[in-house]
């Protein structure tokens, strides 16, 4: 882990749900998500830095069994795979890049903290979903 990583920053985890599939989000209640690619945008700003996406990977590989945030549901569904992670090291646009990707099948995911529709967006393909993603990474820093 270099400083950069330690700083933390935004980052977006890039989901691909082979199947649709009915997923209980915790306080949201249970939802119908369509098969397809994902987007799942959060901030890691605090002492651990990008830690947090180690912990995402772990909770999607089955190594970890706590669900303490929204996305921590989907990762955690036996079909649901995280292909890619996008980071913007340093930066705090969390909400900047959830609001330039396209609108989730969940309300409040990942949002329960902001003003924010939903933390979540989902694509046809996980290209594409990339390809917006860093756009919108881009475009954020940019921003900033």
């Amino acid at each position: 882990m270099d400083d950069t990583d330690a700083a933390g920053g935004t980052y977006t985890l890039l989901l691909s749900l082979p199947d649709p599939a009915e997923i209980a989000v915790g306080a949201l209640g249970t939802h119908a998500l369509p098969a397809g690619a994902y987007a799942y945008t959060g901030s890691a700003l605090g002492s651990g830095g990008f830690a947090r996406v180690d912990r995402h990977r772990r909770v999607a590989a089955g190594d970890h069994d706590t669900r303490h945030w929204h996305v921590d549901y989907l990762t955690g569904h036996p079909t649901t795979e995280l292909v890619g992670v996008v980071t913007s090291p340093g930066v705090d646009a969390e909400c900047a890049v959830a609001a330039r990707l396209p609108d989730g099948p969940v309300a409040g995911f990942g949002a329960s903290d902001c003003g924010c529709r939903s933390h979540l967006a989902v694509g046809r393909g996980i290209e594409s979903i990339r390809t917006a993603v860093e756009a919108a990474h881009r475009d954020a820093r940019r921003a900033v």
